[in-house]
């Protein structure tokens, strides 16, 4: 028998990251005419599949229905497309989270003077019109998108853990001729718990569908205290062996968390005296050369009230997280480049933090094109690497080497290299990756996400992550509710 009209309600649309990890962008239709797009990012990686990127990045589906966009936190593969969707005739409201309101114009300019224009008119002009369509509203209350003779559609943001602002959104539809609630969870990007400055994300109550991403849906990560152990570790063989340590980082979340984790460790090292065959951390210098990351730097500071318990402990204390005398900040491309050249020429011990996280572009690029060849380096890996990226082809040289701590190499074989703007760079650096410090949940998080829901969703689309993460995600839910009795249809999108 077919169902009534309304009973075919929601349905949902994937316009990216359905069969990938990045381009998110995800269509909820609560009727015909009332649609939410959540979330419009970038493709990155092997998911660019067009030469011109620009053409599959163009907003080329109806948005005529869509009444708002919700954002769940502002890094570039989940809001770079705003441009497009702007420029293809979207008028907002942009839902977000109060951090998110603050965070999100940062990106978008970035990224318009990467990839669109360097006219500086235009980029204000177009922030000013992103600005007035921000519509930030607070973690927990219900926020009404529409209320008509049909339906009536709320959004409620929850703290997802992931970056500063970011948020799973829950979308309430009542369907007043059926007397009908239904009620959706979009995950975003879910975050890991302990992480450093974020308090850890909680289960929704329940939910009838769940839309959830599997970017570690096949992975476990060790603990904060084993992370932290081996980021000491990586860091003290470097320093010992007069090297630089170079970090690729997100300049927003990533950066943060271990800076927040090399200001505790440099804060212990000040207590004792080192001894002669140890090195003095206290003197280590920490670098951070990304303008954008000093940006989001001093954003995170002014949003001190979100941080959680353990970091307004250490502001108390007098301490400053991000903000502490080790830290050297580089703005000007002049003073990036003459901190390269001195690096690699002097081989004095710091730790570098540059984007791009993925090594796909940005300041990180030159350190590794000067740096990679030098055995007395090492590069860090900190953060998911997707196909196709520079980063993604350096830990698969390093997983061709002897196996090192964390699945990573801890040497690399003779003679391999990696194309970095065109030239054939040989890989003679220590590549580690040490996947504790994702800002990504891994699969033990994901599963328990659902499994602590009162009401367990009876709909769950898998999105956001490879195909083999998204299957190994799906085969364990699957596990999970057919031995607890619950019913649960399970779809991979893509």
């Amino acid at each position: 028998m077919e169902l009534p009209a309304t009973h075919a309600y929601p349905q949902f649309t994937h316009h990216g990251a359905a069969g990938g990890v990045t381009g998110s962008c995800h269509r909820y239709e609560a009727s015909p005419d009332t649609h939410l797009l959540v979330d419009c990012g970038l493709f990155q990686g092997q998911d660019v599949t067009k030469s011109d990127h620009h053409a599959q990045h163009r907003i080329e589906f109806d948005i005529s229905a869509i009444q708002a966009l919700l954002v769940t936190h502002v890094h570039i593969d989940h809001i770079g497309r705003l441009p497009y969707l702007v420029a293809a005739g979207f008028k907002g409201p942009i839902i977000c989270s109060e951090p998110s309101a603050r965070l999100l114009p940062l990106v978008i300019e970035d990224a318009l003077k990467v990839g669109f224009t360097k006219d500086e008119a235009l980029i204000t002009r177009f922030l000013a019109a992103v600005k007035h369509l921000l519509v930030p509203i607070p973690y927990k209350q219900w926020h009404t998108v529409t209320d008509n003779d049909q339906i009536t559609l709320k959004v409620r943001l929850q703290r997802a853990g992931h970056i500063l602002g970011s948020a799973y959104v829950e979308v309430d539809t009542f369907y007043k001729k059926e007397k009908r609630h239904h009620l959706t969870v979009f995950s975003g990007d879910l975050g890991a718990p302990y992480a450093p400055l974020l308090p850890a994300p909680k289960a929704p109550h329940g939910c009838d569908a769940l839309v959830i991403e599997s970017t570690y849906g096949n992975r476990l990560h060790e603990n904060r205290r084993e992370r932290r152990k081996r980021l000491h570790a990586v860091i003290t063989h470097a320093l010992q062996n007069q090297g630089t340590v170079m970090i690729p980082a997100f300049s927003i979340g990533r950066t943060q968390e271990i800076l927040y984790e090399l200001e505790g460790m440099i804060f212990e090292a000040r207590k004792t005296s080192p001894s002669d065959n140890t090195v003095d951390w206290s003197k280590l210098q920490v670098i951070v050369d990304s303008p954008l990351a000093s940006k989001f730097n001093e954003v995170y500071r002014e949003l001190k009230p979100f941080w959680d318990a353990e970091a307004q402990q250490r502001l108390r204390a007098g301490r400053h997280p991000l903000s502490f005398e080790n830290l050297i900040t580089v703005d000007s491309h002049e003073a990036h480049q003459k901190v390269v050249s001195h690096l690699a020429r002097t081989r004095q011990p710091a730790v570098v933090l540059a984007a791009s996280g993925m090594a796909a572009g940005g300041r990180i690029v030159n350190y590794l094109k000067a740096m990679l060849n030098d055995p007395a380096h090492c590069v860090l890996f900190v953060g998911y690497q997707a196909r196709g990226t520079t980063g993604h082809r350096l830990l698969q040289i390093a997983s061709n080497g002897v196996k090192g701590d964390g699945g990573a190499s801890s040497s690399v074989p003779l003679y391999s290299s990696v194309p970095i703007d065109g030239v054939s760079i040989e890989v003679r650096a220590m590549i580690r990756s040490i996947g504790g410090y994702s800002a990504h949940a891994d699969q033990k998080d994901l599963l328990n996400f659902v499994r602590r829901m009162h009401k367990w969703p009876t709909h769950v689309r898998i999105i956001h992550g490879e195909r083999r993460a998204r299957e190994s995600l799906r085969d364990e839910l699957k596990a999970l509710a057919e031995k607890a009795g619950r019913p649960m249809e399970i779809v991979v999108p893509g």
